[in-house]
């Protein structure tokens, strides 16, 4: 009987290998042709991680799942794209979580003010735990997170004047995005918030509808406002991720496989993102500058008046969340302060 099994258990092996073999060849893929609408250009660090996100998939689903990108908002704004995919006729998106707070409350806490002291915390913060209890709140509204890529640090440019102080942020025009913590922020500045659609923000700045606006630097390069901006302050008041999210009824259609393709996608793809988005953010400064643009630091000090002018801000919409939630956002920040 010993003899028996010893012979037995090799070929028991061998048939093993052969059915998972089978089984990987037989993955559950189907043909499929996706939307992926982006607000920025294709050469933008959004548009890169997602042109790679594409390129994983399609390696990934042997060229059955195709994905199709539309840059520059050709497909909408983000609250548009949001709630096209909420009805499932867009299937894919990159966005700040930012962007659906309106319907999500909870990701506010990723815009409280001033912080992230760095990207090295940010990563740890979004890539952990906490990050996917943000992301676990999106299926009953309609969406599926992904993970999370990067857009980099919010400063103010605008056609006035440098901002050195806070009191030179008064009276400025300022085109946010529609959020309305951004709005109280900006107003608190002392500045003249306006919200309104990314694809919109060229023209506005061009008419002097608004004065200014506030992006990373690589924003401000990729859609050219340079053009018809002068100053760049890098105040980074709030650190931007990008959400790779899916359509929640598009979800739910994909095969266990594919699912598994498209997380694998995610990771890839955010690993190479960010490391160019930060290549790229020194990249878009020497530009903005070869292009005409003043840009300027401001000394700590007048950073931590405008982090205590927006205190008031972060409390409001602190109170606003469950008190475990924000308890545990401001544990991770203090467990992560030391990473660089």
């Amino acid at each position: 009987m010993q003899v028996f099994k010893r012979i037995l258990s090799p070929i028991a092996l061998v048939t093993a290998l052969v059915f998972a073999a089978s089984a990987g060849q037989a993955a559950d893929i189907k043909e499929r042709s996706l939307k992926f609408p982006i607000v920025n250009a294709i050469d933008h660090p959004q548009g890169l991680g997602v042109q790679k996100f594409v390129e994983v998939v399609d390696k990934k689903s042997g060229g059955k799942i195709k994905i199709k990108v539309f840059p520059n908002g050709t497909l909408g704004g983000e609250q548009q794209v949001a709630s096209a995919m909420q009805g499932g006729t867009i299937e894919l998106s990159a966005m700040s979580p930012a962007q659906i707070v309106g319907t999500i409350k909870e990701f506010v806490v990723l815009d409280f003010p001033f912080s992230f002291a760095n990207v090295a915390q940010a990563d740890a913060v979004l890539d952990g735990p906490f990050g996917q209890k943000l992301m676990d709140y999106m299926p009953a509204k309609g969406w599926v997170g992904l993970g999370f890529m990067e857009q980099g640090y919010r400063s103010i440019s605008n056609s006035k004047r440098p901002i050195n102080k806070l009191e030179d942020i008064k009276g400025l025009k300022i085109r946010t995005i529609s959020n309305p913590l951004y709005v109280d922020m900006l107003n608190t500045l002392g500045a003249n918030a306006v919200a309104m659609p990314f694809p919109e923000l060229y023209t506005a700045l061009e008419m002097k509808t608004v004065d200014g606006q506030e992006n990373p630097e690589t924003s401000v390069d990729s859609s050219k406002f340079y053009e018809v901006q002068k100053y760049f302050s890098a105040d980074r008041h709030i650190y931007n991720p990008q959400m790779i999210m899916a359509s929640k009824k598009f979800w739910d259609t994909l095969s266990a496989d594919e699912k598994s393709i498209f997380q694998e996608a995610m990771v890839e793809a955010r690993n190479v993102q960010r490391k160019a988005a930060r290549a790229m953010t020194d990249k878009s400064r020497k530009v903005l500058i070869e292009h005409g643009m003043l840009l300027n630091e401001i000394a700590p000090a007048e950073l931590q008046r405008m982090k205590d002018a927006v205190k008031p801000v972060t409390d409001k919409y602190a109170a606003q969340l469950d008190p475990a939630l924000v308890k545990a956002f401001y544990a991770e920040l203090d467990r992560t302060k030391n990473l660089k």
